[in-house]
């Protein structure tokens, strides 16, 4: 059966059945199974479908996923000295332990943030720690860095980069980002010695990295945002990276819960340690102007908000760090991106990459093709 499934796969595929039709059949499906799976809790789902896209991918079934998924013409993307097979990616917290890089290529992304890793692993905030805001296209989560710690992580990523060598007839081009935070239990002003063991032990194994210190999940982590600790923190990176023959670019995802102050200090700091980027936004604590009631949310209770409701104060911090730095410090756009027209919004405000996340959730698997068909 195994081996019946993958010819069958291949059989279909030549036919070049699978072409519009079947990419229109499936986004519309999805929204079927999108009422259904809303039914249950958002983090059970998560991996349920992950699971589920896992299996057909095992059974043979991964050709005729990526020739569904695949986005439409020539969309490469040079920038941090990286190739990216495409500009649209998917953010940090979705795949948090490297375990569906094979199945999200098959979609079409083309780059995967993992993580955010910490050096120890742990199991996060209680549950339940993720919520739907249907009425506002958002999810509300207080994950709190839940993973499977550093040295796995990076085993994991390591079997990965085994398999797909550019002598592998199975060599992929998917670009990995990694994600890297403190754990909860280590004090601030250590907290640059956990970053430090992440760095090390992630760095043969992602083409670039993103420091997090914008979660609102960890309590006490965004105090790191401050230009002293902030500057601790990165000018150490900065320092090990230089060490090694082939630096890795090094970017900073910032809360779009900042001061203008304070996203000044950071942009001063960017610039003076010659950071290669910045990532705008993570989620935020805010909950002004949504139209889920007031009673659901006080139920909900704290969490950082993602999704549509993020767009404009993600986009509003693009374009305000592309002019105040006149380009010189490239930005990933995150934060309420659902369509090509989103995408246009953000490229507008001078976004070099975008990252989907919540977008992915509500317009299901095939979001990258669909935003790469109108751009």
């Amino acid at each position: 059966m195994q081996l019946f499934i993958p010819k069958l796969a291949s059989s279909f595929i030549s036919t070049k059945k699978l072409g519009k039709s079947s990419f229109i059949f499936a986004t519309v499906m999805y929204k079927f199974v999108r009422s259904f799976l809303f039914l249950f809790p958002p983090e059970w789902v998560h991996y349920f479908s992950m699971n589920c896209l896992r299996f057909l991918c095992k059974i043979g079934l991964r050709p005729i996923l990526a020739k569904i998924f695949k986005p439409p013409g020539i969309n490469q993307y040079s920038i941090f000295n990286i190739q990216f097979p495409n500009r649209i990616g998917l953010g940090a917290g979705f795949d948090k332990n490297a375990k569906y890089l094979r199945e999200l290529e098959a979609l079409g992304f083309g780059f995967v943030e993992i993580g955010t890793v910490t050096p120890l692993p742990q199991s996060g905030n209680d549950k339940p720690r993720v919520f739907r805001l249907p009425k506002d296209k958002a999810l509300i989560n207080r994950m709190g860095f839940n993973n499977d710690g550093v040295k796995v992580v990076a085993a994991r990523l390591r079997r990965w980069s085994d398999s797909h060598s550019p002598l592998n007839i199975h060599h992929s081009q998917l670009i990995i980002g990694g994600n890297i935070g403190k754990n909860k239990l280590t004090a601030n002003e250590n907290a640059w010695k956990d970053y430090e063991i992440c760095f090390s032990e992630l760095f043969d194994w992602v083409d670039y990295f993103v420091v997090n210190v914008s979660s609102p999940n960890t309590p006490g982590l965004r105090d790191l945002q401050e230009k002293g600790a902030l500057r601790k923190i990165l000018t150490h990176l900065q320092t090990m990276n230089a060490a090694q023959s082939k630096p890795k670019p090094l970017l900073l995802k910032i809360s779009p819960d900042l001061s203008k102050e304070q996203i000044d200090d950071i942009i001063d700091l960017a610039v003076e340690i010659k950071l290669d980027g910045l990532v705008a936004t993570n989620t935020t604590i805010s909950r002004d102007q949504l139209t889920t009631h007031h009673s659901q949310l006080t139920t909900v209770g704290a969490g950082g908000l993602s999704g549509l409701p993020l767009r404009h104060r993600s986009t509003e911090l693009v374009k305000y760090i592309c002019e105040k730095t006149k380009g010189k410090i490239p930005v990933i756009a995150s934060g309420g991106i659902f369509t090509g027209e989103d995408v246009k919004e953000k490229w507008a405000a001078g976004a070099s990459l975008c990252q989907v996340w919540t977008g992915f959730i509500y317009e299901g698997p095939g979001i990258v093709k669909k935003i790469c068909k109108t751009i």
